[in-house]
C-alpha cells in the first residue's frame, strides 16, 4: 500500500468514527479489498444519480459519496480527494469555532 492510500485510509477512518455505528460498519465493509465488486458499481450508480439531481430522491450529495467509494480503486484520485477532505475538515472546524465565538459574544 502506498503512502497516499495509507493517508486516505487514515482520513476515512477518522471520518468513519464520527458516523453512527451502522454507517461506520457499512463503510468499513465497503472499503475492504474483497468488496471491490460491490463498491465500484455502487460508486458509479451514486455518481450517475448525482448527475440527475433534479429528480426527487436523487441529489448532488450522491456525487461526492460515489467519488469516495471509487477513490479506493482509482489511484490518481487518492491525493486530490484526501486534500479535499482535509480542506473540508479545516473549513468545518473554522466555521464551528466562529459560530461558538459569535454565540459567546451575543450572550
Amino acid at each position: 500500500m502506498n503512502r497516499d492510500q495509507q493517508r486516505l485510509n487514515h482520513q476515512l477512518d477518522r471520518w468513519g468514527e464520527k458516523l453512527p455505528g451502522w454507517a461506520n460498519r457499512t463503510l468499513r465493509w465497503l472499503r475492504k479489498p474483497s468488496s471491490r465488486w460491490v463498491r465500484i458499481p455502487i460508486g458509479l450508480l451514486l455518481m450517475l444519480g448525482g448527475v440527475f439531481s433534479i429528480l426527487p430522491l436523487l441529489g448532488l450529495w450522491m456525487l461526492p459519496l460515489g467519488l469516495l467509494l471509487l477513490v479506493q480503486d482509482v489511484p490518481f484520485l487518492r491525493r486530490p480527494t484526501r486534500r479535499a477532505l482535509l480542506c473540508i475538515e479545516h473549513r468545518w472546524k473554522r466555521w464551528r469555532r466562529r459560530r461558538r465565538q459569535s454565540r459567546s459574544v451575543a450572550s
